[in-house]
Formats: C-alpha cells, structure tokens, sequence
C-alpha cells in the first residue's frame, strides 16, 4: 500500500503550481501575438502584392494606385496612433505598428513602380518583374543604390524622389509620433494604477475596529 502523505505530495506536485514555470509571463505572451501579427501583416500584404491585378496600362493606374495607397498609409497610421495610447502594452504595439505601416510603404511604392513600368517600359534600366519592383523599392528605401536598376523618365525619378522624401518622413516624423504615443501609453498607465486602491492600507474592517 502507498503511503496517503507521499500520495498528497505528488498530487501536489504535479497541481496547477507544476505548470506554472511553464507558462509564459503575460508581458512575454504579448510579446508573442505582437510579433505574430507583425508577421501576418507583412505576408499578407506580401501576398496581396503578388496575387491581385496588377495589370493596367497607363500613367494614371500607377497614379491612382499611389494617392489612393498614400491616404490609406496616412490611414492606418493614425488609427494606429490612437490604438498605441490606448493599448495595455504601448511599446509592443508602437513596433507592430510600425511593421504594417513601414511593409504597406514599400508594398505601395513596389506596386506603383511596377505600373509605371509596364505602361513605359523605358521609365526603368530594364523591364520590372513584380519581384524587380520590389528590390527596387528596397534599395531605393535603405539607401544602398546598388546600380542595376535604375529610373530613366522624367515620372520614374519623380516617383523614386517621392519614394525618398516619404521614407525619410516615415523613419522621422512617424518614428517620433509613434514615440510620443507609448509615451502617451505609459503615463495613461501610471495615472490608472495610480487611481486603484492599495490592498492592505487604510482602515481596518469592522470587525476589527470593533475589537473584541
């Protein structure tokens, strides 16, 4: 027969307490889904990128494809915004959004590039694959220029001047808006847990200031 106190321990051991090291911490398990979303977000608008249409002729699909995208960056950077200040964990949600807005960035140049340059092909060195269009939004952001792809016409620069200016905008101006807004996040924080009563301070139940 086993013993009824050894019988006690190990059903204590293997309790609830056992698997608690092996659960993640709620800041790490936020950390997980953050960075889970961000990598949705950038497969999926990759995945937009190569699947839907792209085929139209003409100056002016390439055009509307880049107005209508920058209004949708400006979008989603703002809600974005006002989701960080009010998220449980700002600093988390400030790189996640900086993920789908920096991919729908590239995703959006890459796509206006590849019209351009099915509509001219003389706007580019070479004729532009969806992939080539892709690099070339690449390189043009992370400044490098490798060479090999290069804008010949008059809207190719312009595009790629506009590609610049936005990037620069993106890596500042966004960079420091997103910043103040886990800051905004942050002290949202403090002031609620400052608003929330302390456990064990102030007075006593009445049962205990009633005494015995």
């Amino acid at each position: 027969m086993s013993d009824p106190s050894t019988a006690r321990t190990d059903r204590a051991r293997s309790g609830p307490d056992a698997h608690r090291g092996r659960r993640l911490r709620p800041g790490r398990w936020a950390a997980v889904q953050a960075v889970a979303r961000a990598v949705l977000i950038t497969v999926g608008l990759l995945a937009a990128y190569y699947l839907l249409p792209l085929d139209e002729r003409g100056t002016a699909g390439a055009t509307a494809l880049l107005v209508c995208g920058l209004v949708a960056v400006l979008l989603v950077f703002l809600w974005e915004v006002r989701t960080i200040a009010r998220s449980p964990h700002p600093r988390l949600k400030a790189v996640e959004a900086l993920a789908a807005t920096l991919v729908l960035f590239l995703v959006l140049f890459a796509g206006a590039y590849y019209l351009l340059g099915r509509s001219a092909p003389s706007s580019f060195s070479e004729p532009l694959t969806r992939t080539d269009a892709l690099y070339f939004t690449l390189t043009t952001f992370s400044t490098v220029g490798f060479g090999d792809i290069t804008a010949r016409s008059q809207a190719g620069r312009v595009l790629t001047m506009a590609q610049m200016a936005g990037g620069l905008l993106l890596v500042g101006l966004a960079a420091r808006v997103l910043a103040s807004a886990v800051q905004a996040g942050l002290r949202r924080q403090r002031r609620e847990q400052a608003a929330q009563p302390r456990s064990g301070t102030g007075a006593g139940t009445p049962e205990q200031e009633a005494g015995p």
